[in-house]
């Protein structure tokens, strides 16, 4: 099923003037976008670039591949965000790609006076640490088990953070379960389904533009997302735990 990520990838070129028309224009606040496992920031580029062309100052992590928590991570992600806080003088939006969800989440848990919002896509945040296709991978490169989540930085995962938090989940995702990448749904936490695979996510159309309509709220004002329209065509209702 993974397979359909170079597929989904002409398909965002396909669709980037439609994307570029239909998307709102941000703020100028910055975004950070943080790769996943075994990725580096050339997996985020397509939609840095975008955001980019939509008014927002860009950034990748800038520390090669993502190789889990591992020594010297923690303190350059609180470095990254603190720096870009004080070069801009205005919070910090996260975008994380699964294991940099995480990531995503944790700073949300941990710097909250710094962050304006979180953005996960297909991140594995709840349920069973196991209960992904990348596990033995995660463990391999990270040197961790995976059932460290409790002791992750900013604290146990599944906790949700203090700040508004959305969370790009697909039922097809054939890497995480799909049921482990819901939040519970709260004033300031959401859910979105978009319909595509989890090494495409990056660049699926759906995606980004949601990234892109979650990130133009206005600060301070943020509310869930809204489905009416076209778009209740492309975005099925969302789930949420029980």
């Amino acid at each position: 099923m993974e397979g359909r990520a170079i597929p989904e990838l002409f398909g965002f070129a396909a669709a980037l003037p439609t994307l570029s028309l239909l998307a709102p224009r941000g703020d100028g606040q910055p975004v950070l976008v943080l790769p996943g496992l075994t990725t580096n920031d050339t997996s985020t580029i397509a939609m840095r670039r975008f955001l980019k062309s939509k008014g927002y100052p860009t950034y990748g992590w800038k520390m090669g591949l993502n190789l889990g928590p591992r020594p010297g991570v923690e303190r350059g992600l609180i470095d990254l965000v603190e720096g870009l806080h004080e070069e801009h003088g205005r919070k910090v939006s996260i975008v994380g790609w699964s294991l940099g969800g995480i990531y995503a989440r944790q700073l949300g848990k941990m710097m909250p006076d710094k962050i304006r919002q979180v953005i996960s896509m297909g991140s594995p945040f709840g349920g069973s640490p196991r209960a992904t296709n990348a596990w033995r991978v995660y463990e391999m490169a990270s040197g961790q088990s995976s059932h460290d989540g409790e002791r992750h930085m900013g604290g146990a995962i599944s906790a949700p953070p203090p700040v508004p938090t959305t969370a790009i989940y697909s039922k097809t995702d054939g890497v995480c379960a799909w049921q482990n990448c819901i939040e519970a749904h709260s004033e300031i936490a959401e859910n979105i389904e978009v319909k595509g695979s989890h090494c495409g996510l990056g660049h699926h159309p759906a995606a980004v533009y949601a990234v892109a309509d979650r990130l133009a709220q206005p600060e301070g004002d943020w509310q869930h997302f809204d489905r009416s329209g076209f778009k209740s065509v492309l975005y099925p209702e969302p789930v949420y735990p029980h």
